[in-house]
């Protein structure tokens, strides 16, 4: 009869999406993983068979957290279209600065992942989920940018598509600016400047 688990998983993949997107795939030891989550190699490797397949737990599970954050922000419809913006970067932000505090940068798997090529080579799942995850984060934040120009609150001669690409390019630069050390008011003036350049 199979012993029961010793951990929760979701408690690990919490951990393990933790370490994968600060060092990213390579430089995440497994010994690192087992001390994040506080459970045995032994224990670990009964649940998943490898620190492949972990990774892509991890990033399944990290695309849905965070996917499912922003979307409640973009679809908040007590909010205009740039407020709804705002209080997408306003999470990034936020998340920095609580890893600043404990000595880091946030990081991002979707980030280091894609600055990982041979991750999506090797395996068509980690291509298939961030390929979807951009996909449904280029949706929202169109939609969010056709709203606020309806509603007044932001430019109307910008097209969307291209707009929510230069949100995500500014989310993806926040990532790695605060990678390289740049602060909290650093980071807040560079989404100020970016989100005033759209605002009517």
């Amino acid at each position: 009869m199979a012993r029961p688990r010793t951990f929760d998983e979701t408690a690990v993949l919490d951990a393990a999406a933790r370490e994968f997107r600060v060092h990213g795939f390579a430089e995440t030891s497994t010994e690192q993983l087992c001390e994040a989550a506080s459970v045995r190699r032994s224990s670990l490797y009964n649940t998943f068979a490898s620190k492949d397949e972990l990774f892509v737990r991890a990033l399944e599970h990290y695309v849905a957290t965070t996917g499912s954050a922003h979307e409640a922000v973009l679809t908040d419809e007590d909010l205009h279209g740039a407020a709804r913006l705002q209080g997408l970067m306003d999470l990034i932000l936020d998340e920095e600065r609580e890893a600043a505090a404990h000595g880091h940068a946030a990081g991002c798997m979707v980030v280091s992942a894609r600055m990982a090529p041979d991750l999506s080579a090797k395996n068509e799942k980690v291509k298939n989920l961030l390929d979807r995850a951009l996909e449904r984060q280029l949706s929202l934040i169109e939609q969010t940018i056709r709203l606020g120009q309806l509603d007044g609150s932001l430019k109307p001669g910008n097209a969307a598509p291209d707009t929510a690409r230069t949100m995500v390019a500014l989310i993806s630069g926040l990532r790695v600016l605060a990678q390289a050390g740049s602060t909290h008011e650093e980071l807040r003036r560079v989404v100020t400047l970016a989100l005033d350049g759209l605002r009517a």
